[in-house]
């Protein structure tokens, strides 16, 4: 595998941020059946089963070596959406998110739909990870669909738009109707604690409920 080697000229440049979602295995392999696991036989003694960060995400605690001042507007141990698009951020609290489902919001001259699906366990409860509490998924991307800006809806199944009645999973594939085949374009977004997400992007908005 090759790989890039940075040099002090490099000082300063940004990585592409790529979508990288953090959801079920099941919802994972219903969109890839035919996808490949990562073997768990690496020659290591990691489990990868077992939590090393048992009850980091208890809303009670507080960020654990975080020594800065949590930006007030949310609890520090909140779970945001984090989207940034140029220089504009904004955070999407999860609370929200699992009430609503779906939120279609427009950030810098991006049109977007922010989706939650319950039913992900947190990789950051219960020491065996399969005992934690579920605390849900999201995936973000652009509504427009050929020229169109679509409208979507939570369903059993997913999400389906408005538009054309077509059903769509949490990784922005159509599955049933008119535009079965499609894919969303995803956006790229971070699943962080408000007080990280704050610290990093002091200027981020919060979205509040329209």
């Amino acid at each position: 595998m090759g790989r890039r080697v940075f040099h002090k000229e490099d000082a300063g440049t940004r990585l592409k941020l790529i979508p990288a979602n953090t959801i079920s295995f099941e919802e994972w392999r219903a969109t890839h059946p035919a996808g490949k696991v990562l073997s768990r036989e690496t020659g290591h003694s990691r489990n990868y089963g077992v939590n090393p960060y048992q009850s980091y995400d208890q809303p009670q605690l507080g960020p654990f070596l975080f020594r800065g001042q949590p930006d007030p507007r949310r609890p520090p141990m909140e779970r945001v959406v984090g989207i940034k698009v140029g220089e504009a951020a904004r955070a999407y609290p999860w609370p929200l998110l699992a009430e609503r489902r779906v939120v279609h919001d427009r950030l810098g001259d991006h049109d977007l739909v922010i989706l939650y699906r319950p039913g992900t366990l947190s990789a950051l409860d219960d020491e065996e990870i399969k005992r934690s509490r579920a605390v849900g998924a999201t995936a973000t991307f652009s509504r427009v669909v050929e020229g169109r800006a679509l409208t979507f809806g939570p369903t059993a199944e997913g999400f389906r738009d408005r538009e054309t009645g077509s059903t769509w999973t949490l990784l922005g594939h159509a599955v049933k109707g008119s535009l079965a085949g499609r894919r969303l374009t995803a956006v790229p977004h971070v699943d962080a604690f408000w007080f990280a997400w704050a610290a990093f992007n002091p200027a981020t908005s919060v979205y509040a409920e329209r």
